[in-house]
């Protein structure tokens, strides 16, 4: 295929394709299309409040895009791309261990609290073999029915009922005062895993949220900017479709405390990346960048060569 033998067409694809591929693979559109899942994941038991605390990530998402407007020229596009991949990987640090903490200290399941609620034990609850040892997250997973927690009256901390999950239990559960838990548990944590979620907003959206698309729109020549904007575009939307479709069941395969980590470490991955492949475009013309791809052979020197012809162009 004559555009991948065209060095610099090669070598833009290898920059501009893995920048929209990593833009989705550090799980943006996990955050922005299951936020408020990943809210009630926290130990928020309120669909309404998961969805208003959910609508903090979005306009975090559009504020993030306005300030990379100020930013692209003054900064330069790697570098943004470097510190918003670094935040990232951090924020996503701090909600793995968020989720792990909230994760591995749940409330336990009392006896007596479930059989207040004698007619809706959840079936495998009555049916363990030491139903003593059963927390809220062992609750949660049952899945012949599900079921639901049902908090203590007194603290959401203490210990509490493991009964079915449907809308009638609910709606006792809630007549006695109760909050009732179905995708997560009861934790303190709760807020620092908001804190965790807008930090990695505010650190995404002004950098791999619009730098990719700008560098993309650049670092092509022009007789085929067309064909590989349109390559790049479609491994975005591919990349997408993936994420999105992966996440519910990897949170339900290896927990949410895993998920996370996991698109920490393409992070950084997506770190080394930009290092090593992607050029500075900022303040170049198409004739500069071209020629920067065609006879450069060393990707990690790419920084260092476009800087020194920024510092050309302007002593001209």
């Amino acid at each position: 295929m004559k555009l991948l033998k065209t060095k610099t067409v090669r070598r833009g694809l290898i920059a501009g394709v893995g920048l929209q591929v990593f833009q989705q693979f550090v799980g943006i559109n996990t955050v922005m299309y299951y936020s408020p899942t990943i809210v009630q994941l926290a130990g928020f038991a309120s669909n309404r409040t998961a969805l208003l605390l959910s609508l903090i990530t979005a306009g975090l998402n559009a504020l993030g895009s306005i300030v990379s407007i100020y930013f692209i020229d003054r900064t330069g596009r790697k570098k943004l791309l470097l510190i918003s991949l670094f935040g990232v990987a951090i924020s996503l640090g701090l909600l793995a261990g968020v989720f792990h903490e909230s994760t591995s200290h749940t409330p336990m399941i009392s006896q007596v609290q479930t059989s207040h609620f004698s007619n809706y034990t959840c079936p495998d609850y009555s049916s363990a073999k030491n139903p003593g040892s059963w927390d809220c997250m062992k609750c949660l997973k049952a899945s012949s029915p599900s079921c639901g927690f049902c908090a203590s009256s007194e603290n959401k901390l203490l210990p509490g009922a493991c009964l079915l999950s449907n809308d009638t239990v609910k709606d006792l559960c809630h007549g006695e005062s109760r909050l009732w838990y179905t995708r997560g548990c009861p934790s303190n944590f709760g807020w620092l895993a908001l804190i965790g979620l807008a930090l990695y907003i505010i650190f995404f959206s002004p950098g791999m949220g619009t730098a990719p698309w700008i560098v993309n729109s650049e670092i092509y020549p022009l007789r085929f900017r067309g064909v590989c904007g349109g390559i790049a575009a479609t491994a975005n939307w591919i990349s997408n479709l993936i994420v999105a479709q992966s996440f519910l069941s990897l949170t339900e395969a290896i927990g949410t405390s895993w998920t996370f980590p996991i698109f920490g470490v393409i992070s950084v991955v997506a770190l080394l990346i930009v290092i090593v492949y992607v050029p500075e475009t900022k303040g170049l013309p198409i004739e500069e960048i071209e020629k920067m791809l065609e006879t450069r052979n060393l990707h990690f020197r790419f920084w260092e060569r476009s800087h020194k012809s920024q510092e050309k162009s302007q002593a001209v």
